[in-house]
């Protein structure tokens, strides 16, 4: 499938609330971000740029060949982070811009392509993103896994960290019942952005809905804009927030590469 051009952003922020300075552990002997710019690259993105707040990241990899943009450390949101990126880079406003997160150096190419092209195809769509099936309901009940409705079309009609959409009649029968067709998708944190809504996103004041959910994805949708959903068959392999994280995915990485 063609896959139209994109600039891959990596931001990578040290002040971590669980895990400060884990852009920068060591997988393998390298950064976990410059492993995350890589999987940017092998994606295809006409370019990658790592936007970050801190010198030593600057340091670290621009030594190693990638391009830096620096960004202020007030920003509340990945998102805004990225808004200021973008208007270093001084990009077109029709750009396509995948934000691929630091700290999720596993994430498969093929999945940042996939959200680029789906929001090329959807021009009415301000952003691009991903989910893939719930299939229990412990699942669909994680206060810390972001679940999304979608329409007919794919598109993003909410997410919160509640369990949605709720089987009220079947689990009214029968509460270990998991109805096959319950149409639940847990949200991936992967985004593809137009240049345009970027900027603007700046702009816009936070929504009530974020606010409540800590959801920066529902500004988007209370001030009216489009999101496309791409369904991935499977969750994706696990990013890092903890420690206890970054040592089971060295481990996952050792039998990788042996």
């Amino acid at each position: 499938m063609i896959v139209p051009p994109f600039v891959a952003l990596v931001p990578a922020r040290m002040a971590s609330t669980r895990f400060p300075g884990k852009v920068l552990a060591e997988i393998g002997g390298t950064p976990m971000v410059l492993h995350c710019a890589q999987r940017a690259r092998e994606s295809g993105a006409s370019r990658v740029v790592i936007a970050t707040d801190h010198a030593e990241v600057r340091q670290v990899a621009e030594a190693a060949g990638w391009s830096v943009v620096m960004t202020a450390t007030s920003h509340e949101t990945g998102t805004d982070r990225l808004a200021e990126a973008v208007a270093q880079l001084d990009l077109a406003p029709d750009t396509l811009v995948v934000n691929v997160q630091g700290d999720e150096p596993l994430l498969d190419p093929e999945t940042i392509r996939a959200v680029a092209r789906r929001l090329h195809e959807r021009p009415d769509c301000a952003l691009a993103t991903a989910a893939y099936p719930i299939t229990s309901r412990a699942h669909l009940e994680q206060k810390n896994a972001v679940k999304v409705v979608l329409d007919h079309q794919d598109l993003a009609l909410y997410f919160s960290r509640s369990p949605i959409p709720w089987a009220r009649d079947a689990w009214a029968r029968d509460a270990a019942l998991w109805p096959e067709d319950l149409p639940a998708w847990h949200h991936v944190g992967l985004y593809a952005y137009r240049v345009s809504f970027l900027r603007l996103f700046a702009c816009l004041s936070p929504a009530p809905l974020e606010r409540h959910e800590a959801l920066e994805q529902l500004r988007a949708l209370w001030y009216g804009y489009r999101i496309a959903v791409v369904r991935l068959a499977a969750a994706p392999l696990p990013g890092v927030d903890t420690p206890e994280d970054l040592q089971r995915l060295r481990e996952v990485w050792a039998t990788r590469v042996a």
